[in-house]
């Protein structure tokens, strides 16, 4: 059963008043925030770190730092592009702290599935997957972080250029410098004719990313 609070149930609160009623000692809020967003923002960790151990131990550091730093939200974004934000932030520590070797993530048959193509072959998708989840470890952060953002997860580029805290040309450059790098990492998937989102936005969208 939904617990009630102020006539409401949790469900049905917003974000953003959830979040307040977090910093204000609702023990029910973030509970709620957390099973609301929590498989997308593992999605972006994971992709961005391309390891699970690690995308798991950035996502706890995420969701601590958020549940502390909610009395400090001003409101002026979304809740949903602040906990991105987190998120890439834990990211980026954890790529500081130690250096993280390209490791293929096993058992997600959705990571990079935007990336991947239609077919009928599970076995070739899978193994496409996993290339372009080691090229992505093998270019700079925050271009992989730009790239997830646009790319993979569909954000806008006005949108990911908040939750980066850059400005939208920039969001444009590193994608675009992204894409080149990835492109002869990839080249032989366009070998084989299979292609790759990432790499096919990289020949015709360098530009409107």
């Amino acid at each position: 059963m939904a617990v009630m609070r102020g006539g409401r149930s949790v469900e049905a609160v917003p974000d953003k008043e959830l979040l307040s009623r977090h910093a204000n000692g609702d023990p029910y809020a973030f509970a709620e925030l957390v099973q609301r967003h929590r498989d997308r923002m593992w999605a972006v960790a994971l992709r961005t770190l391309g390891d699970h151990e690690e995308a798991a131990d950035a996502l706890q550091d995420a969701f601590l730092s958020a549940y502390r730093a909610a009395g400090r939200f001003r409101g002026d974004a979304a809740v949903t592009t602040w906990l991105h934000r987190i998120v890439v932030n834990a990211c980026l520590d954890r790529v500081r702290r130690r250096s993280i070797r390209p490791v293929v993530p096993m058992g997600d048959d959705a990571t990079l599935d935007s990336v991947a193509p239609k077919n009928s072959d599970p076995t070739a998708a899978h193994e496409l997957s996993l290339d372009v989840s080691e090229a992505l470890q093998r270019i700079p952060f925050e271009q992989r972080a730009a790239l997830v953002l646009v790319d993979m997860m569909g954000y806008a580029v006005d949108e990911a250029a908040k939750v980066l805290e850059v400005p939208p040309g920039t969001i444009k450059s590193r994608c675009a410098r992204g894409r080149a790098r990835l492109a002869p990492l990839l080249g032989h998937l366009r070998n084989q004719g299979r292609g790759s989102g990432v790499e096919s936005a990289e020949e015709g969208g360098g530009t409107s990313a």
